[in-house]
């Protein structure tokens, strides 16, 4: 296993880490097939991984007591062990500290390696910040609860910039980064600022929920022909692994035979690894992979603001990748989290239409992305608006 510096911290964690939220399961997400779960965990564990992620909502609140049984018998002392405060159910300061020792239970210890606040945005993090976030978790710090505060992410780059500038105490963040999301959420600039500030950088999403590592045939073909041989999913890891940016990868796997894969490709990891022929066939695989869009959007951004709180280019993003991967359910949940998170609904007020350089019919497409991601209506590619 290769190793890397987690930010300022002087702590080394291994390249891969394990990602718990798409644990093998019995049918049902909240149904976790328990003892090939942890028998993966700990194969991992075995073979070098240092770092085990998991929240409290995953496999509805189910895999924090997985992973809390995965680390008896001496496995927790094996392995830096994170786990989320969920933002967006905190309503009262009283909920810090309730959500904090039913996770305690559910993992069977008696602290928290890496604690972050989940899923922080423009809305999440002025409710629980000026609930006392902060100062209830120094306390925990204090008291040896948790050893070290970060948070998860997913908004823009000035919002990702802003909270990593309200605190001066974030000792790492975790973001959705992949090859595909260089300008998406906190992006480069993002991971970069937050190395600058001495920031160990978490990475999730590296495969895009699964979508890199099975990528239509056009783009399958153009990875085959190039020099190096790898599968899709390492070229998109290796793509991760090669900035020096990057402290841990996650990925959830959901079978043991994704385990071993993964072990190999992070045994082959390495900071400047890659070389310019590979990034090459990456930046085609991003070319062509965004020429296959059904929405010819270029994410410029000139639709925006828009006067209702719409945010076009994410909602036009989510959908094309849903349509071009075949994988719309993945698109759906996006959706829905979003719109949990505050997101707004197309008016039809047509005034973004005026400023689009490519002439897209956008107030015509955020209805269709609505209906088909927010109703679970039908993609029928013939029934969808016109490009153009």
């Amino acid at each position: 296993m290769q190793y890397r510096p987690f930010g300022k911290l002087g702590v080394q964690v291994s390249a891969l880490g394990f990602g718990c939220m798409r644990l093998p399961t019995l049918g049902d997400a909240s149904q976790i097939d328990e003892q090939e779960a942890i028998r993966m965990i700990r194969y991992a564990i075995d073979s070098g991984v240092n770092y085990l992620d998991t929240a409290y909502s995953y496999h509805g609140g189910n895999s924090e007591r997985v992973v809390g049984k995965a680390l008896m018998d001496g496995y927790r002392e094996k392995a830096y062990l994170a786990t989320k405060l969920l933002s967006r159910i905190v309503k009262s300061h009283d909920d810090f500290g309730r959500l904090f020792d039913e996770q305690l239970s559910r993992l069977q210890t008696d602290h928290i390696d890496f604690y972050l606040l989940h899923g922080l945005n423009k809305k999440t993090w002025p409710t629980v910040r000026d609930l006392g976030v902060i100062e209830w978790a120094e306390g925990l710090k204090s008291r040896g609860l948790i050893q070290h505060l970060g948070f998860s992410f997913h908004d823009s780059y000035d919002v990702f910039k802003s909270i990593i500038d309200a605190y001066d105490g974030w000792e790492f963040c975790q973001v959705q980064y992949n090859y595909m999301d260089e300008e998406m959420q906190a992006g480069t600039r993002g991971v970069r600022y937050a190395t600058s500030k001495g920031l160990g950088v978490v990475v999730m999403e590296p495969l895009l929920g699964g979508q890199l590592a099975t990528p239509p045939q056009s783009v399958q073909d153009l990875l085959d022909r190039a020099r190096s041989r790898r599968s899709p999913a390492e070229w998109a890891l290796q793509w991760i692994w090669n900035r020096p940016e990057v402290s841990v990868v996650l990925s959830g796997m959901s079978t043991m035979e994704q385990v071993v894969k993964n072990l190999a490709s992070a045994e082959r990891s390495g900071i400047g690894s890659l070389t310019a022929d590979d990034l090459e066939i990456i930046a085609e695989a991003r070319e062509k992979l965004s020429a296959l869009y059904p929405i010819p959007c270029t994410q410029c951004g000139y639709c925006m603001p828009c006067p209702n709180g719409v945010d076009i280019p994410t909602n036009t993003l989510i959908f094309n990748r849903g349509a071009v991967t075949d994988q719309i359910d993945f698109a759906r949940g996006r959706y829905a989290i979003r719109i949990r998170n505050g997101g707004k609904v197309c008016i039809q007020c047509h005034e973004c239409e005026e400023n689009c350089p490519q002439g897209i019919p956008i107030s015509n497409w955020m209805l269709y992305i609505d209906q088909v991601l927010g109703h679970n209506g039908a993609y029928d590619p013939a029934q969808a608006p016109a490009p153009r």
